[in-house]
């Protein structure tokens, strides 16, 4: 019998992302990735020719070259090189955030005629955007801050409403008067198609749905003879986009500036995807790593305006099937951005898509749009709408937007220089929050983010906190440990504080730089994880607020047993309480089996990580206290949560 040779040290230090699987196993896996994005990917050109009334070629034309350099711009991601590209398992992607202010664009530029004459002014304002957004990379955590969920939600619930409008304009097949009861009939079908996929299915099927509705979709259309696939016999069998296919880019400084605006948008949404990604691999994202992740959406964006394409992002559906199935190689990934390479360059395949009904289409996007819509207003519930502050930003910029929105003709009132930014809603309800959130919270004496809630209930800055004697700091803060005040009286020494995130740091390096005496005494305080699990209602609501410890009482006898008995193995062999953070994703199981794994621990071992648990609930109690100290943790935590 032959021996099976070892794997050498350097393979069995190999990342699981740096893998690279079977070719059969990576052609099916990589085959799987473009079905879960495709639909995601031809419906943004779709959409922006249907807005610019092109003709069935120039449609085409658009599909091809969005899926030749998508597959370009998943290489750049996944695969990079230099300081480009972060080398994690994201597929890139037009985004949607685009959409509407690439269309106005268009028509300021054709003074409302729309056409392919509009084209190169979008591409030119789509290079110079990402050429910002490849340069402005390494810097974008300091800006970050004037991105806080206020700003993002109101964005994000604007488009998804705005672009609504494309969708109604798709399903009436933009008829004056009372529509066509067929296309009606064929709207709904397809929205009703993707909503039973999402109920009845789980797991890779459910991240089609959109796929589904419009092959189905399209193929009752065929049978009705509503639609023909004649295109595809015309269509030619090869080829390769070229660049400025539609004239040399045109460049004008208000459509510039609403694609930058665009890319500020997309910047926070890649800064979570990539935390989420990493999070999911196993993989810690560091500041660096944004930078490459943000470069490479520069490059790609730069490569969409040369060739005839638009902006790129991180596709987030291509995440969560990464989290669904467990494959975390980049080089999957990869072999789909081939896939789309090749798919690019037949444009039959384009000619395909381009003969999906018009219906069809606005069914479909009205679920995507609608969704982007309830995504803003998930994030819009973590804000404090109770500060007058916040809920002007947000009530403001959806009311000016949804006025341009509802009167596209207002655009004219204004000089040729400004009608780019005042005729699409989304431009003007992100310029709008981006200046309020300025205004209020960046600008004089307002200066500075609410880190602390006073006893009266008021939120305060961190110049009132700098400004704090000691009693008022320890009452302030008293809630992030349970009982202890010396961590904070020692944090207080250290004023003042630049910001949120440095009070946090000195909070946790008194802890970390205690006694071990003081810090046993601080790990005796917390709750037993056995004593929580069996106490009632009232007596559990008083050891521990904490958002996490709530999934616990849910627990059946069995499940109570377990974890009562690892307490108790916990407590006989540390002499510690059995204590744990229980973040919002954490499990039960999850729980339960790092528990176990702590009990191999050496007793010297396990106090630092029993003192980390500790540091970590405190880290969450001020999380909470303070909405927008981490602004970068926020975004992973909204788009992890949107992943689960």
């Amino acid at each position: 019998m032959t021996a099976v040779p070892a794997p050498s040290p350097a393979a069995a230090r190999k990342h699981p992302v740096d893998q690279v699987p079977a070719p059969g196993k990576l052609a099916v896996l990589s085959i799987q990735h473009v079905l879960a994005f495709y639909a995601g990917a031809v419906i943004v050109p779709l959409l922006i020719a249907g807005g610019l009334g092109l003709s069935a070629e120039q449609t085409i034309h658009l599909i091809n070259a969005d899926l030749f350099t998508c597959g370009i711009a998943t290489l750049i991601q996944s695969v990079g090189f230099w300081k480009v590209g972060v080398r994690l398992p994201i597929i890139q992607g037009v985004t949607t955030t685009a959409v509407s202010p690439i269309i106005a664009i268009g028509l300021a530029a054709t003074g409302g005629e729309g056409g392919a004459e509009g084209l190169p002014m979008i591409y030119g304002s789509i290079i110079v955007a990402g050429l910002f957004t490849f340069f402005a990379a390494p810097y974008f955590a300091r800006i970050l801050r004037f991105f806080p969920p206020v700003v993002i939600g109101t964005v994000l619930t604007t488009m998804g409403i705005t672009l609504l409008g494309v969708s109604a304009g798709d399903i009436t097949n933009y008829a004056e008067g009372t529509p066509a009861t067929r296309d009606i009939l064929y709207a709904l079908g397809t929205l009703g198609i993707i909503v039973l996929v999402q109920r009845f299915f789980r797991g890779f099927l459910a991240t089609i749905a959109v796929l589904l509705g419009l092959v189905i979709g399209t193929a009752v259309a065929l049978l009705l003879g509503d639609t023909s696939f004649a295109g595809v016999t015309e269509a030619s069998a090869f080829g390769v986009t070229t660049p400025f296919y539609f004239g040399w880019p045109a460049f004008s400084l208000t459509a510039c500036v609403s694609m930058i605006i665009v890319m500020l948008i997309t910047m926070v949404e890649t800064t979570g995807d990539v935390f989420a990604a990493g999070e999911i691999v196993g993989k810690r994202i560091r500041p660096r790593n944004i930078a490459e992740a943000l470069r490479a959406d520069g490059l790609s964006t730069l490569l969409g305006g040369v060739l005839n394409s638009f902006p790129y992002t991180c596709f987030a559906q291509n995440i969560g099937l990464v989290r669904l199935t467990r494959v975390t190689s980049r080089w999957v990934v990869a072999g789909a951005g081939v896939i789309m390479i090749i798919l690019g360059v037949l444009p039959k395949a384009g000619a395909v898509v381009e003969a999906i009904p018009s219906p069809v289409l606005g069914g479909a996007s009205l679920a995507l749009f609608a969704s982007v819509a309830l995504v803003g207003i998930q994030t819009l519930t973590t804000v404090d709408l109770t500060d007058n502050r916040n809920s002007v930003i947000v009530g403001t910029s959806l009311g000016l937007a949804m006025l341009v929105s509802f009167k596209p003709d207002i655009a004219g009132v204004f000089p040729a220089w400004a009608q780019v930014f005042v005729s699409s809603g989304v431009t003007v309800g992100a310029i709008t929050a981006i200046v309020l959130n300025l205004l209020f919270f960046h600008i004089g004496r307002q200066q500075g983010s609410h880190v602390a809630t006073d006893a009266s209930g008021r939120r305060i800055g961190i110049e009132a906190v700098n400004a704090m004697d000691r009693e008022e700091f320890v009452a302030t803060f008293g809630t992030l440990f349970n009982g202890a005040t010396w961590p904070l009286e020692r944090a207080w020494q250290a004023r003042p504080f630049a910001d949120a995130p440095a009070l946090r740091e000195a909070i946790e390096d008194a802890v970390l730089a205690a006694d071990r005496s003081e810090q046993d005494a601080l790990i005796a305080a917390y709750p037993d994880m056995g004593t929580l699990v069996t106490a009632d209602e009232e007596e559990a609501g008083r050891i521990s607020q904490d958002v996490g410890s709530l999934a616990l009482d849910s627990l059946g006898e069995e499940d109570v047993e377990a974890l009562t008995d690892l307490s108790a193995r916990y407590q006989e062999k540390f002499g510690l309480p059995f204590v744990a953070f229980l973040g919002r994703t954490d499990s039960f199981r999850q729980i339960l089996a790092d528990g176990v794994r702590r009990l191999d621990h050496s007793p010297e071992h396990e106090r630092r990580v029993a003192l980390t648990e500790v540091a970590e609930i405190a880290g969450d109690r001020f999380s909470i206290m303070v909405a927008d100290a981490n602004p970068i943790g926020s975004a992973w935590a909204r788009k992890f949560e949107s992943l689960r």
